[in-house]
């Protein structure tokens, strides 16, 4: 048999595994896609899916169509866990610790254009991108692919080879050809079992400006890591600012846990205790400060 026949038979048998998890979900504004996250009801999406007006409609891929609630949503990282009273199909493996590499192998499985598991093979593009939302935030982390993303894959999932989902699809651009983004797996873990715990994601607060960088090479061999976050901005009188945190340093872990995005950090932050340990490089020096992140301020 030919490696490309094996290929294909291998896909197919993945699609197979793969495809009775995926669900569509239809909303006031259209439709859109998730994937069985416990067998016992609950549904992962996008949070401007599950927050669409008009009341959810859950499509099985037996063909029911079911009424689904919103369990909980964070619109900073666009996720949402939908419930519906009925027993699901086998759920979809989050593969959160498996690194994803530019050039990997990858399916999208969803809904676009109303068309029910629909299914596009395309690679990794490229990782850590950033995408502005239409609220005016910023979705941060993210997985780009050329598998093809349209209106509709929204909250579907991102397959690796191995058939574990390594992205939640999220966004594409409307005048792009194969430009699509998905949150990664990382990411959905932890939001969605919070978001199954609590109903929100409560991020305290620290009062810093961040971003996600990739290091120098010296750097990078330095610190013994390629990415970190550096701090932009410090609020006067905040909790970064009475722990000793200033502009322009370098966050390379928190808690122990190397982190490579802001996303990295709120999750140590939002999954810890009442201080945080943080390993920052300023300059040539390597230091360790203690935080302890205050209650968010509420809008006025």
């Amino acid at each position: 048999m030919s490696v490309l026949a094996q290929l294909s038979r291998d896909l197919a048998a993945l699609v197979a595994r793969a495809a009775p998890a995926v669900v569509g979900l239809a909303h006031g504004r259209g439709q859109g896609s998730g994937m069985v996250l416990a067998a016992d009801g609950y549904i992962l999406t996008n949070s401007h899916v599950a927050r669409s007006p008009g009341g959810l409609r859950v499509r099985l891929a037996g063909g029911a169509t079911l009424p689904g609630e919103l369990v909980g949503a964070d619109d900073h990282t666009d996720l949402a866990v939908v419930r519906v009273q009925a027993r699901l199909p086998e759920p979809l493996v989050l593969a959160e610790a498996e690194p994803l590499s530019v050039g990997q192998l990858v399916v999208a499985i969803g809904n676009p254009l109303g068309f029910e598991r629909s299914v596009s093979l395309g690679v990794v593009s490229a990782l850590f991108r950033s995408l502005p939302t239409n609220a005016g935030g910023l979705l941060e982390g993210l997985v780009q692919t050329d598998a093809a993303v349209n209106p509709g894959n929204s909250g579907g999932p991102l397959v690796d080879a191995e058939g574990r989902v390594v992205g939640i699809t999220t966004a594409m651009i409307a005048y792009a050809s194969g430009i699509g983004f998905a949150i990664p797996a990382s990411t959905a873990s932890w939001v969605a079992a919070v978001l199954i715990q609590k109903g929100e994601v409560q991020r305290p607060f620290l009062g810093i400006t961040a971003r996600g960088e990739e290091l120098g090479p010296q750097l990078a061999v330095q610190t013994g890591q390629p990415r970190a976050v550096r701090v932009m901005g410090v609020g006067s009188g905040t909790p970064a600012d009475e722990s000793g945190l200033r502009k322009d340093d370098v966050l390379l872990a928190a808690n122990g846990r190397p982190v490579a995005t802001v996303d990295d950090l709120q999750r140590v932050i939002v999954l810890s205790g009442p201080e945080v340990r943080l390993a920052v490089r300023r300059g040539s020096e390597d230091r360790q400060l203690l935080v302890r992140p205050a209650p968010r301020p509420r809008a006025a």
